[in-house]
């Protein structure tokens, strides 16, 4: 099914404390019934809360370019040019 470590349903209960670790520390597992895999315990990804100025500018300098004039002609066919004014009575 996929490159990540099987374990059985019986491991999970016997040795979930073992399992939970290495789930926190990144590990992925494919969980079997009777041979057959029937879900994945996988680590959740942790949102961070900080990205410095310098990993900031590395990641736009990676960025691909905008064209200016598609990108405010997507927004033209987009937007509503005359919305209604919610308290106009």
């Amino acid at each position: 099914m996929s490159g990540q470590p099987e374990i059985t349903q019986r491991d999970l209960r016997s040795r979930s404390r073992e399992i939970m670790d290495a789930i926190q520390g990144g590990q992925s597992f494919t969980v079997t019934r009777d041979g057959h895999p029937i879900g994945q315990l996988v680590p959740l990804r942790r949102r961070r809360r900080f990205v410095s100025r310098q990993e900031f500018a590395a990641m736009s300098r990676a960025a691909p370019g905008t064209d200016l004039g598609r990108f405010r002609a997507d927004q033209d066919a987009t937007a509503d040019a005359y919305p209604d004014d919610p308290y106009d009575r």
